[in-house]
C-alpha cells in the first residue's frame, strides 16, 4: 500500500498547508515576532502595520466595509460566540436553522437555559437548503439576529444569503452568517449582499493555520465587548476601550497566526482560489458518480452543482461510521470525518442520529487518483460486509 495518506478531510482542516504560505509565516514571524501595538520601538510598530495589512487584505476579500471592523479570534466558534454573546439581551429571539454548528447551537441553549432568549431553528428541504419564507414566517418582534451557516458542513448545501439578507434588512434584523465551509470556495460579498456581520475561520479552505479566524462586523452593527484586558490604548482607564477592533480584542493577539492567515490569502489570489473549487467540485462529482453506482452506500448530500461546496456525506447499511471510517484508515491510508460533525440536527432529520456519518472532503492538493481509490475501498468495504 502507499504510504502517502489519501487526506480527505478538508473540510475539518485543510491539509497539507502550502508550503510557500508556510515559509512565509514563519520568515514574518521570525523577523516581527514582537508584541504588535504594545510598544513604540521600531518591531512592534511594523508588526501592527503587518496586521493592519491583513485586516485589510481580509475586508477586500470579504468585500467589507471598514478594515477597522474586521475582528481577530482563535477561529469561527470564537468569533459566533462573541457575536452572539455581545449582541443579545434578556427578553431577545433569535432565528436560525437545522444546519448549524454546534458553534451556535450551544450558545443559542446556553442563554435560552439561563431565560435570556427564545429562539427558533429552520427545517431544510431535501437538497439541504433553507427556505427564506420559512425564517420570515418565524420573526417576531423581539428578534434580535438571524443566524444562518453560508455552507453546511456535512450537507454542503449552499444557502439563498442574497435573499434571506434582503428580506432581514427589509425587517430591520441583523444577519450573522457563518462562513467556515464557504470563506476561500465561493465568493462572499458582504456589503453587496448586505450582511451585518461574518464569522470566519483561517484554518479551512482559507489555507491558514489552526488557531487563526475572525468577526467581520458592519459599521451599522454595535456590539458589546464580553472578554476585557489590555488593548494596548487607554490604559489608565478601568473601562475597556470602546474603539474598534480593540473593544473585541483584549489581550495579545495570535500574531504567528495573523501572518499565517495573510500568506493564506495572498497564496489564493496568486493561484486564482475559484480554480481551486473548480478542481475540487471536479473531484466530489468524480466521487459522488462513483460512490452512487455502489450498491450499499447512502449518499446524503445533495448532487453537487454550482450551489455546494466540495463536501459529500454518506453511510454504509449495516456499519457504524465510525467503523467505515477505521477500516478506510487502517487498511487502505484514508483519513474522512465520521461522526456527527458537531451538527446533531442535522443528523437527527436525516436519520443518522445514533452514529453519524462518514464525510468526504477534497482539498487542492488531492487528485483522480486519491478518488478512485476511495471508491474502490469504499466498494471492497460493502463488498466484504456482505459476505
Amino acid at each position: 500500500m502507499d504510504e502517502r495518506i489519501i487526506y480527505l478531510d478538508n473540510a475539518a482542516t485543510s491539509f497539507p498547508k502550502p508550503r510557500g504560505m508556510l515559509d512565509r509565516m514563519l520568515e514574518t514571524y521570525i523577523r516581527l515576532g514582537v508584541s504588535p501595538g504594545r510598544g513604540g520601538y521600531d518591531l512592534a510598530v511594523e508588526a501592527d502595520e503587518q496586521v493592519w495589512k491583513a485586516r485589510q487584505k481580509l475586508a477586500r476579500f470579504f468585500s467589507a466595509p471598514d478594515p477597522g471592523r474586521v475582528i481577530f479570534t482563535s477561529n469561527a466558534t470564537e468569533a459566533l460566540n462573541m457575536a452572539i454573546l455581545g449582541l443579545i439581551r434578556p427578553g431577545d429571539h433569535v432565528v436560525s436553522t437545522r444546519l448549524e454548528h454546534n458553534s451556535v447551537l450551544r450558545p443559542l441553549y446556553h442563554l435560552k437555559e439561563l431565560g435570556w432568549l427564545d429562539y427558533d431553528l429552520i427545517p431544510f428541504d431535501g437538497n439541504g437548503l433553507i427556505d427564506p419564507q420559512e425564517i420570515a414566517k418565524a420573526l417576531e418582534p423581539n428578534t434580535r439576529l438571524v443566524i444562518v451557516c453560508h455552507a453546511s458542513n456535512v450537507l454542503g448545501s449552499v444557502q439563498p444569503v442574497v435573499e434571506i439578507a434582503a428580506l432581514c434588512r427589509s425587517r430591520g434584523v441583523p444577519l450573522l452568517l457563518d462562513v467556515a465551509q464557504s470563506a476561500g470556495h465561493l465568493p462572499i460579498d458582504m456589503s453587496g449582499w448586505g450582511i451585518s456581520a461574518i464569522a470566519f475561520t483561517g484554518h479551512k479552505a482559507l489555507l491558514g493555520p489552526s488557531g487563526s479566524g475572525g468577526l467581520i462586523l458592519s459599521p451599522q452593527l454595535d456590539i458589546r465587548a464580553t472578554r476585557f484586558g489590555g488593548t494596548g490604548i487607554e490604559s489608565k482607564s478601568l473601562i475597556h476601550t470602546q474603539d474598534f477592533p480593540h473593544r473585541l480584542e483584549a489581550g495579545t493577539l495570535n500574531l504567528m497566526g495573523i501572518f499565517g492567515l495573510s500568506a493564506g490569502l495572498d497564496y489564493l489570489e496568486e493561484k486564482d482560489y475559484s480554480c481551486f473549487w473548480q478542481k475540487e467540485m471536479a473531484l466530489i462529482r468524480r466521487l459522488y458518480r462513483g460512490l452512487s453506482s455502489i450498491e450499499g452506500v447512502v449518499i446524503h448530500s445533495p448532487p453537487p452543482g454550482k450551489e455546494t461546496v466540495p463536501v459529500l456525506t454518506c453511510t454504509i447499511g449495516g456499519l457504524e461510521a465510525g467503523d467505515v471510517g477505521d477500516i478506510l484508515d487502517g487498511d487502505y491510508g484514508i483519513a474522512v470525518r465520521t461522526g456527527l460533525h458537531c451538527a446533531p440536527f442535522v443528523h437527527a432529520d436525516l436519520g443518522t442520529g445514533d452514529a453519524g456519518a462518514v464525510r468526504f472532503s477534497p482539498g487542492p492538493f488531492n487528485t483522480n487518483e486519491d478518488i478512485d481509490q476511495a471508491i474502490a475501498a469504499m466498494a471492497n468495504i460493502v463488498r466484504q460486509t456482505n459476505c
